[in-house]
C-alpha cells in the first residue's frame, strides 16, 4: 500500500482516459496517483478471465487507426503525448465490415480501412447521392471536433442538407451511434464527425492478445514515469469546501489530498461523490442506453463455418433505424457482430480459437432488479434470441446446427454486469447524453475525463484524458 497522503493530482478511474492522464502528467513531474475501486485496469474497455480464457469488454475494435506515415491524426497525436511507438500496440488491421439492412441484410454497404471503398459502395448502391456524399465528406474533414467550446447542433439536420434518401442517412447513422453515441435518435454533429472520421475515414484495428495488450503498454508508460495506483481502493467521497475539492474520502475511511483532481469515472458518478453545502446546479443525468453482448468461443475459426472475411456487421432489420432504449429487456432488431478472427494478423499468426460476438440494445431498469433465478433464465433466452437475429446478416450455415456443434463455450453480459464492474450508473456504455468538453465541474480543481468528456472510443478516451491534464493542469501549472 502506498503511503503518500497528498498528491498534486489524483485520478479517479483506471480506464483508458485515467491512465492516459495520469502518464502525461507524470511525463512533467506531477506527483500523480490513480484511485481504482476493482482489481484490474481498463474499466469499460478491459478484459477478465472465465473458465481458463480471456474475454475482452467493449473492444471489438480500435477505431481511428491510420497506416505509418499518415500525419495530422489522433493516433499519431496519442502516441506522440504518451511517448508510446505504434508498433507497442501491435495493431493489425480490420479486413473488411459492412452495414447490413433489411430482413436478412439486402442492402449493403461494405467498409475497409481504405475510405474509397465505402465510396465507391455509396455510388453503387446509391448512385444519385453520391455528390451529397462527397460534399458531406469534405463538410466532416473541415469540421473542428475537438473545440471544447463547439455548440451543439443535430447531425440529423446536418447530414439532411447533403443527403436526402433516409436509408443511406440511416445506414451511415448505425455504425457511428453503436461505437460512441450516449443520444437517443441523432447525434450531436460534433459527434457525428469524430466517429465518422474515426470509422470511415480512418479506420479498425486490434492486437491479436486484443486489449490487454494496449492496457499494458499503458501500465509500464505509467509506471516507468513515476506514477502512483492503488487498486481495489475506490473513491467513497470528494469533500468540498469553499468550492474546492479538499480531500478525497477512500473506500476504507482513508482521507488523501491533492492539488488537482481528474475524475475518470462519469459526470453524474462524480456528482454523486461530492459533499459540500450546496451545488451550483442539478447533477447531469444518467444516460439511458445500455447493451447486452454474448460471447461464443469456438473450435474453428468463424470463415470456417462459412461466415467469410466480415470483421464488423453492422445491422437492422427495420424500416428505419430506431437508436433508443428499448421497453423489453432487449432489442435484437439491430445491433453488431463481431468475428475477431478476421483482422488480419499476418500468415503467421491467428487467434487460438474463433470468436463471435453479438451486442445489441438493452434496457437497464429490466435488468437490474432480477431475482438471480430469473436473471440467469434471461440471460440464457436473450443469449438465444441474439444468435438467432445475428445469424440473419451472415452466411448460411452448412447445417442447421453448425453453430452449436462447433460452440466450446459462452458467456454474456448485461446492463446489471456493466453497473456491477464500472460502475455506470443504469449500465450506461456511453455516459450522460450531455458532455461536457472543458471537463469543468463545480469545484474549481475537479475536473472530468472520458466518456463523459465528450471524445469517444478508445483513442478518444485516451486522448480525453491528455487533453484535460494539458488544458486544466500542466498549462496552469
Amino acid at each position: 500500500m502506498n503511503s503518500r497522503t497528498h498528491y498534486d493530482v489524483a485520478i479517479i478511474g483506471a480506464g483508458m482516459s485515467g491512465l492516459a492522464a495520469g502518464i502525461r502528467l507524470a511525463h512533467f513531474g506531477k506527483r500523480v496517483c490513480i484511485f481504482e475501486r476493482h482489481h484490474a485496469v481498463g474499466g469499460l474497455n478491459g478484459f477478465y478471465s472465465h473458465g481458463g480464457r480471456r474475454f475482452d469488454v467493449g473492444l471489438h475494435a480500435m477505431t481511428n487507426y491510420v497506416r505509418p506515415g499518415t500525419k495530422g491524426t489522433p493516433l499519431g497525436k496519442l502516441l506522440r503525448q504518451l511517448r508510446i511507438e505504434r508498433e507497442e500496440f501491435a495493431l493489425c488491421e480490420q479486413r473488411q465490415s459492412r452495414i447490413a439492412f433489411g430482413p436478412h441484410g439486402a442492402d449493403t454497404l461494405r467498409f475497409t480501412n481504405d475510405f474509397a471503398v465505402l465510396e465507391s459502395e455509396v455510388a453503387r448502391r446509391f448512385p444519385a447521392q453520391i455528390d451529397g456524399f462527397r460534399r458531406l465528406t469534405a463538410a466532416i474533414r473541415a469540421h473542428d471536433d475537438v473545440a471544447l467550446d463547439a455548440v451543439p447542433h443535430s447531425a440529423r439536420q446536418v447530414v439532411r442538407e447533403y443527403l436526402s434518401d433516409p436509408l443511406l442517412e440511416d445506414m451511415l447513422f448505425c455504425p457511428l451511434m453503436y461505437y460512441g453515441s450516449a443520444t437517443e435518435h441523432d447525434m450531436d454533429f460534433g459527434q457525428f464527425a469524430i466517429m465518422f472520421k474515426a470509422l470511415f475515414l480512418e479506420g479498425f484495428a486490434r492486437p491479436l492478445d486484443g486489449v490487454r495488450v494496449i492496457l499494458r503498454v499503458l501500465l509500464e508508460k505509467y509506471r516507468a514515469a513515476g506514477g502512483e495506483r492503488r487498486m481495489k481502493c475506490g473513491v467513497k467521497h470528494i469533500v468540498a469546501h469553499e468550492g474546492r475539492a479538499t480531500a478525497l474520502t477512500l473506500d476504507h475511511g482513508e482521507d488523501i489530498t491533492a492539488d488537482h483532481v481528474l475524475s475518470s469515472i462519469g459526470a453524474p458518478e462524480t456528482a454523486r461523490l461530492i459533499q459540500s453545502g450546496h451545488r451550483g446546479g442539478p447533477p447531469p443525468a444518467p444516460g439511458r442506453l445500455s447493451f447486452v453482448e454474448t460471447i461464443t468461443i469456438l473450435d474453428r475459426p468463424p470463415a470456417e463455418l462459412g461466415w467469410g472475411s466480415d470483421t464488423i456487421v453492422f445491422f437492422n432489420d427495420r424500416p428505419r433505424f430506431e437508436y433508443a432504449r428499448p421497453d423489453g429487456p432487449v432489442d435484437p432488431r439491430s445491433g453488431v457482430i463481431c468475428l475477431p478472427n478476421n483482422f488480419d494478423y499476418g500468415p503467421d499468426a491467428q487467434l487460438a480459437e474463433g470468436i463471435f460476438r453479438c451486442t445489441c440494445l438493452a434496457n437497464y431498469e429490466r435488468w437490474a432488479h432480477l431475482p438471480e433465478p430469473e436473471y440467469r433464465a434471461a440471460k440464457q433466452h436473450w443469449y438465444e434470441a441474439l444468435q438467432r437475429s445475428a445469424q440473419r446478416f451472415l452466411p448460411r450455415l452448412p447445417a442447421p446446427d453448425a453453430l452449436a456443434r462447433a460452440t466450446v463455450t459462452t458467456d454474456m453480459f448485461t446492463p446489471r454486469t456493466i453497473t456491477k464492474f464500472t460502475g455506470h450508473l443504469g449500465g450506461a456504455i456511453y455516459g450522460a447524453a450531455e458532455k461536457n468538453r472543458q471537463g469543468r465541474t463545480e469545484l474549481s480543481n475537479l475536473y472530468l475525463c472520458g466518456t463523459d468528456q465528450g471524445f469517444l472510443g478508445i483513442v478518444g478516451a485516451m486522448l480525453s484524458g491528455i487533453s484535460m491534464a494539458n488544458y486544466h493542469i500542466l498549462k496552469k501549472g
